[in-house]
């Protein structure tokens, strides 16, 4: 934290701000839509055969379980590729770094600027969802929060696998192999209980399980103590991505 210039992390995020003005509306069209089409598809689609779970109406089952999706496509995929084209191919990065911007400072102010989106954008399916029924509970001021640490590690992670790739095309593996698995296993539209131990035991160890479970119980107001457990690992699996980003992209930025 000591090598971290505020302003040089700002000057970085200033620029993202910039650039965005431009994209903004592509940008946010499919972080809000794709979320919201899942709500609505499952919501109503599986809504009609089964109308509770765990004794909470599936559209709101579903609607505060799809905020964890939109924290993710919101995160992982623009650490992922915008991280890899301006390296790459814009070669952004090489004229930042001949400013007084180390690669730590330009590494976190990307994560910074993408995680501030996702803690945006993951209110949407809420905002859909009450349109449909859902009546949220005041601590749902807090679930940006959640978004903003859950779209922070997954930024990270986005980065880190950014530097270990080769080529675009690798990002392929990822999605399949890594995003989709964790997307499903989440808690999202069904609950983890009923999946066979192991998988069990690999959905609690997914961050995605934790941001469900803490969004769940701030809209729905079932806080409890052991929520600080969601919190705890979503804060571990954030620091531990953003560390290993750093590491990976100090060797692909300098020579």
């Amino acid at each position: 934290m000591r090598r971290l210039e505020p302003a040089a992390v700002i000057g970085v995020m200033s620029r993202d701000v910039t650039i965005f003005r431009k994209f903004w509306k592509a940008t946010t069209f499919s972080s809000i839509v794709e979320p919201t089409i899942y709500l609505v598809a499952f919501g109503f689609g599986f809504g009609a055969l089964v109308t509770e779970v765990g004794g909470v109406d599936y559209i709101e089952y579903v609607g505060t379980g799809v905020v964890a999706s939109a924290a993710l496509f919101a995160s992982v995929f623009a650490g992922m590729f915008n991280t890899f084209v301006r390296r790459e191919f814009q070669r952004t990065y090489d004229a930042m770094l001949a400013a007084p911007v180390d690669t730590e400072e330009l590494v976190t102010a990307e994560i910074l600027w993408i995680a501030c989106r996702a803690g945006v954008y993951c209110m949407a399916p809420l905002l859909v969802a009450t349109l449909f029924g859902l009546d949220p509970r005041w601590t749902t001021i807090f679930v940006p929060l959640v978004g903003f640490l859950t779209g922070f590690g997954f930024a990270a992670f986005g980065v880190l696998i950014s530097a270990l790739a080769k080529s675009i095309d690798n990002f392929n593996y990822v999605t399949s192999a890594v995003v989709t698995p964790l997307f499903l296993i989440s808690g999202t539209f069904f609950p983890i209980e009923g999946l066979p131990a192991g998988i069990q035991a690999i959905a609690h160890l997914n961050p995605l399980y934790h941001c469900v479970q803490l969004v769940r119980a701030l809209v729905l107001g079932g806080l409890e103590a052991a929520d600080v457990i969601h919190v705890v690992a979503l804060l571990i699996f954030a620091v531990a991505m953003w560390l290993l980003a750093l590491w990976r992209q100090r060797i692909r930025l300098i020579d």
